[in-house]
């Protein structure tokens, strides 16, 4: 009976410290679960509850075996690939976080690999005393079947869904949330994580701040932004001009859902004077006077064509800044090696997760 308890409280243990690790990195509190939808809480029970029965089955073995671990033991290579499978759960968590996995995506693969799992040690060491081989291996099947069909329900609504308004439904429930950068390890940015975001897609918070700098640096009179998304460079920006004393920043926003979030937020931030927002696209913006800083940040199939358009505009002691710049987006770093070589402007790129572009246009005499 003690053996049994200590069992049960190995495996509560270990669920509660897994289950909180998850709600703080998801930045949720038990204290306000309204509005938490099933597939969350599923997906945050699948990890903490696989670690917990792993936890039980090692406690139970100790036990049998008298203080010692079978290393070779079925219930010892169960744990293992228990653990390799709420390691690629957790991973999968992080991208469901960063909107790049649907909900109840953890719980469905959850299914699927342990019932895999349950299958091949049934195969390989056989089922209980008492069973049949075989039903042991149709039992796990269900969970297998359960989570593919899981999994095929929620994976088509969600491709077929905008990234853009899973964001915007996330920050009207949760507000803005700091999370670690989501971009890949790259040749020029091996360690991303070292860098935060608040969404994946704005830009790296730590970017958002070097643009304040810039424009404390500069002093420009005049900045251009394409692509405000939820603003928050455009406000870092804003603050710069507030401390400088001057300026005005245009920002371009195409979609008319954003450009409302976004106005919302700059009428709320006290900085809306130093602001002129504009739901337009920035292929079609007339804008008066010569720009000291142009932030190319909108569609990366376009950056390119608003460089081109802008460029006359541009001061020649001016800055144009382009984000996603990085061998992972090559679209833009193409192009902007493409404007370079036809001798337009001159580059540099900040080694950041998404790549940072400065560069000034160049002035033939």
């Amino acid at each position: 009976m003690n053996t049994l308890v200590a069992m049960l409280v190995t495996g509560l243990i270990a669920t509660l410290f897994v289950l909180r690790a998850d709600l703080r990195r998801r930045r949720l509190s038990l204290r306000h679960t309204s509005g938490w939808h099933v597939l969350l809480v599923l997906d945050l029970l699948a990890p903490a509850l696989t670690i917990g029965a792993i936890a039980i089955l090692l406690a139970g073995v100790i036990a049998r075996s008298h203080g010692t671990l079978p290393l070779f033991s079925a219930e010892v290579c169960v744990a293992v690939a228990g653990v390799l499978i709420v390691l690629f759960l957790w991973g999968e968590g992080r991208r469901q976080i960063q909107f790049q996995r649907p909900p109840g995506i953890v719980l469905g693969e959850a299914l699927v690999l342990g019932g895999v799992c349950g299958v091949l040690k049934s195969y390989v060491f056989g089922g209980p005393p008492g069973f049949p081989h075989l039903t042991p291996i149709i039992l796990f099947c269900i969970p297998m079947i359960l989570g593919g069909a899981l999994i095929a329900i929620i994976v088509p609504s969600f491709m077929k869904g905008k990234e853009v308004q899973l964001i915007l439904e996330r920050v009207v429930e949760q507000g803005d949330a700091l999370q670690a950068e989501y971009t890949p390890p790259t040749l020029e940015c091996p360690h991303p994580d070292r860098w935060n975001m608040l969404d994946s897609k704005s830009t790296e918070v730590e970017v958002i701040e070097f643009l304040k700098s810039v424009v404390t640096t500069v002093k420009p009179q005049l900045i251009v932004e394409t692509g405000t998304f939820l603003g928050y460079s455009t406000l870092k920006m804003a603050e710069g001009l507030k401390q400088n004393g001057f300026g005005r920043i245009v920002t371009l926003e195409y979609d008319p859902a954003i450009f409302a979030k976004a106005k919302e937020r700059f009428d709320a931030s006290g900085l809306s004077g130093w602001i002129e927002c504009r739901n337009e696209s920035s292929l079609e913006a007339r804008i008066a006077g010569m720009i000291d800083i142009l932030f190319s940040d909108s569609l990366m199939a376009i950056r390119e064509q608003e460089i081109r358009r802008f460029l006359p505009q541009i001061n020649p002691s001016g800055l144009i800044l382009i984000h996603d710049a990085s061998s992972h987006f090559h679209v833009v770093r193409e192009s902007a090696l493409r404007l370079q070589q036809e001798g337009l402007i001159s580059v540099v790129f900040l080694p950041t997760p998404r790549g940072l572009v400065i560069a000034q246009k160049r002035v033939h005499s």
